[in-house]
């Protein structure tokens, strides 16, 4: 029975292998388990991905408000019409125009020199300043005049005999015209030229004597003295330093804007019928403010080709006296301001100078509404500007600072005297 049932059944084949069966579930779980540790996030981010979406679905939208623009508070004022001189603001050093050395024109000794002739000293014209010793000049003056005394004696002797040796032509009855030399003509012209030579030494040696008397050729002022008496000078040795006080340039440089409002042009000069343009000079003196009232009666032939500026000169007559400053002069060396009264235009827009934005620019309030206009620019100070186009007489420009500005920006023109929150606003920097 054994061998007949081992001959049925292969071998091991009908074995239960209980080992196998615990194998495979043990790798079924492990897979399950995987799939869970990498299903499960997914599931739980896509479920609150869903939840997200459902309650965004459901949340109520929110109401929709319309934007409303407030308008930016401004202050204006009224472009007018006027009538305006321009003026140029300029300086410039005052300038004697008349100044020069005192040099003497012979040599000698000085042996006397004038209480006015020192630093700051004034004289008169015709006042002696400096004389040098005559002593020597004054014997050539005596000599030149014996010169010329014999000379006259010659000339009157050689006449004398000219008239003799006619007389005898004549008395003797010969025919003809005498030569000449028999009428001692030579003679008598060389005589005469040596008495002219003599002459023109004597006035030579008078002009020489007079030259060691120096007097001053003008009314005026000493600026400097290089010597003292007693000293030995030489021909062309600068004695010392001397100005005029009738006139007083200021040499005021002129760019082309400048010249442009002065109405001035390259080679100005004032005429009969052209008697210059006014200018008000000024300045501190002595922790005083004076003032000069003088006019610019020329300018440079040509530009200055370092600074490119035109020099125009103004002058202001008698500076130490009816053209003084309630007793203050002009004197040379002083650094001045000058107010030129330029061109005179008529009907021109006038505006506050805190209109005027930047070199060129206006802000114009237009029916609520702002506009940026570009405008001619003729003048500006620190109170108006002078526009010469851009905008229409009768315009409301605005002349408080604004933020942010654009063209056609929404704005409301208020009152200077409101106290109100708006006109606040208004007063905010750009």
């Amino acid at each position: 029975m054994t061998d007949s049932l081992d001959a049925r059944t292969p071998s091991g084949a009908g074995e239960y292998n209980p080992n196998h069966m615990r194998g495979g579930s043990a790798r079924k779980k492990l897979w399950i388990w995987r799939a869970l540790i990498f299903v499960l996030p997914l599931l739980v981010i896509g479920g609150a991905i869903a939840a997200f979406i459902g309650m965004s679905a459901l949340k109520p939208k929110p109401e929709e408000k319309e934007d409303i623009i407030k308008a930016i508070p401004v202050l204006t004022a009224v472009a007018a019409q006027d009538d305006v001189t321009l003026k140029v603001n300029v300086q410039g050093e005052v300038q004697p125009r008349t100044e020069i050395n005192i040099v003497p024109q012979v040599s000698g000794l000085i042996t006397y020199m004038s209480p006015k002739f020192i630093e700051g000293g004034r004289f008169i014209k015709g006042d002696l300043l400096v004389r040098i010793e005559p002593a020597e000049f004054e014997l050539r003056v005596t000599q030149a005049r014996a010169n010329v005394a014999q000379a006259e004696t010659a000339v009157t002797r050689e006449v004398s005999e000219s008239t003799i040796a006619r007389q005898d032509w004549q008395e003797l009855g010969r025919s003809g015209q005498p030569t000449p030399l028999t009428l001692r003509e030579p003679q008598m012209a060389e005589a005469k030229a040596q008495l002219a030579s003599a002459k023109a030494r004597l006035a030579e040696a008078e002009l020489q004597l007079a030259r060691t008397s120096l007097y001053a050729p003008f009314t005026g002022r000493v600026t400097m003295r290089h010597v003292d008496k007693g000293e030995f000078v030489t021909v062309g040795t600068k004695l010392g330093e001397i100005y005029a006080t009738n006139v007083m340039d200021v040499r005021l440089p002129m760019t082309n804007e400048d010249l442009r409002r002065a109405g001035l042009t390259l080679g100005f000069e004032a005429t009969g019928k052209t008697t210059g343009i006014p200018v008000t000079l000024s300045a501190d003196v002595a922790g005083r403010y004076s003032e000069w009232q003088g006019r610019i009666v020329r300018t440079d032939s040509r530009f200055d080709n370092k600074t490119r500026v035109l020099y125009a000169y103004a002058e202001v007559r008698d500076p130490f006296g009816s053209g003084a400053s309630n007793g203050v002069p002009l004197a040379p060396g002083l650094f001045v301001n000058a107010a030129v009264e330029g061109q005179k235009l008529e009907n021109i827009i006038v505006i506050p100078r805190t209109a005027l934005r930047g070199d060129d620019k206006v802000y114009v309030a237009n029916n609520e509404a702002l506009s940026i206009k570009t405008v001619n620019v003729m003048s500006s100070d620190r109170h108006e500007a002078v526009l010469d186009g851009g905008i229409e007489i009768g315009d409301a420009v605005i002349i408080s600072p604004i933020r942010g500005v654009a063209d056609g920006m929404k704005i409301a023109v208020v009152k200077p005297n409101e106290t109100s929150s708006e006109a606040s606003e208004a007063q905010g920097g750009e």
